[in-house]
């Protein structure tokens, strides 16, 4: 498979004055698994669900898989949104069988962790079950293009890597993947990541091309909660990190006059620079613009 399999070109999306998404351009490719980065709020679901053909752009085009995402196009689709789009009311079972008629596929196998809640009705199921019968309605039919919209949201550790375990491999074999996650540390998980803030695109690349040479300084002090106080006040890209205080793109000897100046002792110290805290600094500066 060759080609682009989704990409927006200029698309945007106005609901009544508020701008959801403002003139973004992405695609994904096959064998390629794309990171879809943002906070709440950032646009991620709106350009989701315009690239699905779910809502109207208000200007731009989006292609799926050659085309507009019409019906026919949807069938070499698979698709996990954030409310896992399952039947509550119906079991797994019947679930599974209901989304393989749709798609024209065969119903799939229950892998050894399902096969006890066959006959449960899936609302009655825990959430990490709930996401594995998800993927499996969602790859049955072995789909050119997975979308997964926060697809590891509220699932513990070990079930979150066995959910990457099966991204990648869909990736493995020539199935173009775009993830959304708040989960910073899944970024290198990805291929590729598009970074929101504010309906907009402000970042695309590898994780390393995104951070570049940013770096941060660490702030040790004992008064960590007031030098966080004093730090956020003065307007620097300050985060907190359980007791950690770290501040992006910033210059130690002005912060270390900024702390001196409310009594605070402090030992600074230049260190590399996170995703998150590159995200931090590209949303002030999409916000600035």
């Amino acid at each position: 498979m060759t080609g682009v399999l989704l990409s927006a070109a200029h698309v945007t999306r106005r609901f009544g004055a508020f701008t959801a998404v403002d003139d973004v351009s992405m695609r994904v490719q096959p064998g390629e698994v794309v990171g879809l980065l943002g906070a709440n709020g950032a646009g991620k679901t709106t350009l989701i669900r315009m690239l699905l053909g779910l809502i109207a752009v208000t200007s731009g085009r989006v292609d799926l898989l050659g085309g507009p995402p019409d019906r026919e196009r949807r069938r070499r689709l698979g698709y996990v949104p954030q409310g896992l789009g399952l039947y509550g009311d119906l079991t797994v079972r019947e679930n599974l069988s209901f989304s393989a008629r749709a798609y024209g596929s065969a119903e799939p196998a229950l892998p050894p962790g399902l096969r006890d809640y066959a006959d449960v009705l899936v609302r009655e199921l825990p959430l990490g079950a709930q996401r594995q019968v998800a993927f499996l309605a969602a790859l049955a039919h072995s789909p050119a293009v997975l979308v997964l919209d926060e697809p590891t949201s509220g699932v513990d550790v070990l079930a979150r890597a066995a959910l990457w375990d099966t991204i990648r491999a869909q990736a493995e074999r020539g199935a173009g993947v775009l993830v959304t996650t708040h989960y910073m540390q899944e970024a290198q998980q990805c291929d590729r990541l598009l970074l929101m803030s504010d309906g907009r695109l402000v970042g695309e690349g590898s994780e390393a091309d995104i951070i570049g040479s940013t770096t941060a300084v660490a702030v040790r002090t004992g008064d960590w909660a007031q030098a966080f106080a004093v730090l956020n006040a003065a307007g620097t890209p300050v985060m907190l990190a359980g007791r950690a205080i770290r501040v992006a793109n910033a210059d130690p000897a002005e912060l270390a006059a900024v702390l001196s100046a409310a009594g605070i002792e402090a030992s600074l110290q230049p260190v590399p620079a996170t995703i998150e805290e590159r995200m931090l600094m590209l949303s002030r500066q999409a916000k600035a613009s």
